[in-house]
């Protein structure tokens, strides 16, 4: 394999079938508040998305996502990475919170991703807050989300999987995360036994697993941020037969000291990494913003924020956490919509991205986009492959 692009295979401004139906059906709704509503949007694609992955393998179906992942795969050697056991074609992923259920988890490679983490899913089916419960902010290219871990749980997600015949992680090539929560009906106190319950029926389709233990949705779950609360979950998911990688997922709302602990419990608990972060309850400069939906200002609305306002507060966290676990990857989400904010985030210390808003509001254009910035700046900068330049500081040239 030829480590140097072509000078096509940099270009920017070629257009293909895949952005051309995304700017033609998404552009203009995404374009505004109003409008086809964000989760019946979600739902729509995913109930194609999820059909498409069933199917993929009869003749016109494998034809059109080949036809998909030639337009949006970038490969190239300088941009994979092995990371706790996984080998990583490349580093942007698909964010937890868009395939909750797994419905899609066969198919996320074609659209140019290097790995996908599905989920967040519970020991027990539930149906989430009451709706409406997710917003476009359109102009701010940001989301106002409150779904509160709507999913058909755990053994649903297992059968979901199955269905769409998902070998076991040592025999695919594509990465597989799942993202677990506690079910809102446990107690907090039998919060180690949900995501115990969960892990054992899943455990043996992902190549890692994530602690959910940050999203703002579910009443009382940030506590279980707190050393001696996780400390008791990550050790009884350990005890569990085959156990993936573990790395936990945090807030970006934490006090900077109480990031840098759970930087060091990380590293004593022999996590396999960090994914920071997850939505702000912190309004960032948007508390007079009116949701044109509810006639309220976000000030008086519940829920968390992500996208491009969360884009300083994700990097402060990842650099501050890459100062105190500097051997332990960390995966940078929350803000990157554009190659330059994929390489400040790297730069700055995350070893793998994930995207959602930006993904969202940018479209599937977006992973070559990104992956294509990131090899410009690695042959600007001189660096030999995308490891050299996590950490390095480097400015965006």
């Amino acid at each position: 394999m030829n480590n140097e692009p072509s000078m096509d295979h940099l270009s920017t401004d070629k257009v293909v079938p895949s952005e051309l139906i995304y700017e033609t059906l998404f552009r203009p709704i995404l374009a505004k508040d109003e409008g086809i509503d964000a989760e019946k949007l979600s739902e729509l694609s995913l109930k194609i998305l999820s059909q498409l992955s069933i199917y993929k393998n009869l003749p016109g179906i494998s034809l059109m996502l080949n036809r998909i992942k030639s337009d949006l795969e970038i490969r190239d050697n300088r941009l994979q990475q092995q990371l706790f056991g996984c080998h990583f074609s490349n580093p942007l992923g698909l964010a937890a919170g868009f395939d909750k259920n797994g419905v899609a988890a066969g198919i996320w490679d074609y659209f140019g991703f290097g790995f996908a983490e599905v989920g967040t899913v519970t020991w027990h089916s539930q149906t989430g807050n009451k709706k409406p419960r997710l917003f476009r902010l359109a102009k701010e290219k940001a989301a106002l989300n409150r779904m509160g871990f709507n999913n058909k749980g755990a053994k649903s997600m297992r059968n979901t999987l199955e269905r769409q015949k998902i070998k076991p992680p040592s025999k695919r090539s594509n990465v597989i995360g799942i993202n677990l929560g506690k079910s809102k009906i446990t107690a907090l106190e039998e919060a180690s036994n949900d995501y115990a319950a969960s892990l054992e029926v899943i455990a043996d389709f992902a190549d890692y697993v994530v602690i959910n233990v940050s999203s703002p949705n579910t009443p009382g779950l940030r506590s279980l941020q707190n050393a001696k609360e996780l400390r008791q979950i990550i050790h009884q998911l350990q005890e569990i037969t085959c156990c993936p990688p573990l790395l936990v997922k945090i807030a970006p709302d934490l006090e900077n000291s109480e990031i840098d602990e759970l930087g060091l419990l990380a590293k004593d608990e022999n996590l396999a990494g960090i994914i920071a972060v997850n939505t702000s309850i912190n309004r960032l400069g948007l508390e007079k913003r009116i949701l044109s939906q509810t006639g309220l200002s976000l000030s008086n609305e519940s829920g968390g924020i992500s996208g491009e306002p969360l884009r300083e507060r994700a990097n402060e966290v990842i650099r501050r956490l890459y100062k105190t676990s500097l051997d332990l990857p960390l995966i940078g989400v929350g803000g990157i919509s554009t190659p330059e904010s994929a390489w400040e985030r790297m730069t700055a210390g995350a070893s793998l991205l994930q995207l959602y808003t930006g993904w969202i509001f940018e479209g599937p254009i977006l992973v070559p986009k990104i992956l294509k910035g990131l090899l410009c700046q690695l042959d600007r900068h001189g660096f030999k492959n995308i490891s050299e330049a996590i950490g390095s500081d480097a400015p965006w040239i």
